[in-house]
């Protein structure tokens, strides 16, 4: 008679390392990492930041004219 008992089956971990930044100062001690979670947050902000401020050019160029013609009560200097 086989007494060997069936190995129990581990739970499978599904590591995908994907990338990561590590960045070192000059005595080698680790100063910050980047993950893909940043990046894709950094390029949503610039994407947010980007659209704010073509929202923002076209409220100015739409909401106050610009009259560049002098006001009527302003003296004229003349040059000699």
């Amino acid at each position: 008679m086989n007494k060997f008992e069936p190995k129990q089956s581990q739970p499978k971990i599904d590591i995908q390392p994907g990338w990561a930044i590590h960045v070192y100062d000059k005595s080698r001690r680790l100063l910050f990492v980047l993950d893909p979670s940043h990046a894709w947050l950094f390029l949503l902000g610039c994407g947010v930041g980007l659209l704010l401020s073509l929202t923002w050019i076209n409220l100015a160029h739409k909401s106050s004219p610009v009259d560049n013609a002098p006001t009527q009560g302003a003296p004229s200097w003349q040059v000699d």
